[in-house]
């Protein structure tokens, strides 16, 4: 079964009805140019109030390892997700798991951090949360099992993905009511498809 993400979290309300519906793991934005950014003190409010076996995920956009550690501490998250081309040193610096990010515009970059996890998304000029898909043809004969996807997925793409394999999904506007609102039903919908 896929793990599911609901990214692009803001208020309590939406986190506990991601997990309520069965999500694996919540994303915070720490990029203040994103609809959907939250300080580290709202997502810390937030995180505080969550059941125990969620995975709490902050995202980053060209941070320096430092800010990634202390916000990761702060907010008390699990996971940091890395949104751009980090050097080595970068990864080597950090004290917290962190998920790199494949921003992809060809085939040949689905091949990149291979045989580890990590998050593939399409390329598009800003960071996230646009929807663009990356095209589906480019994961025939990839190996996707250690791929979490992400780009505009909604509920009624992912009985086209199912057979690639992939280890997760990451949906953030995909079921919003309006950027940085989540809309219950289609998280609903989302969840059951993903499990189906």
């Amino acid at each position: 079964m896929p793990r599911v993400k609901i990214c692009g979290i803001t208020n309590l309300e939406d986190a506990l009805s991601a997990i309520a519906l069965g999500a694996d793991a919540l994303g915070f934005v720490f990029y203040p140019p994103s609809p959907r950014f939250v300080t580290p003190e709202a997502a810390a409010q937030i995180v505080s109030k969550l059941p125990p076996f969620v995975e709490k995920v902050g995202l980053f956009v060209e941070e320096e390892a430092a800010f990634v550690n202390a916000t990761c501490k702060a907010a008390k998250l699990t996971l940091a997700q890395i949104h751009w081309d980090a050097p080595d040193a970068f990864y080597a610096a950090l004290d917290v798991p962190f998920l790199p990010v494949v921003r992809v515009t060809c085939k040949e970059d689905l091949a990149r951090f291979s045989g580890r996890y990590r998050l593939v998304d399409a390329f598009v000029e800003g960071y996230g949360g646009a929807g663009k898909r990356i095209e589906k043809t480019w994961f025939e004969g990839a190996e996707c099992e250690k791929m979490i996807v992400a780009g505009g997925l909604e509920a009624t793409l992912l009985s086209h993905l199912r057979p690639f394999g992939f280890y997760g999904y990451d949906v953030s506007s995909g079921v919003e009511e309006h950027k940085g609102k989540k809309s219950y039903q289609k998280m609903a919908d989302f969840m059951q498809e993903a499990n189906a």
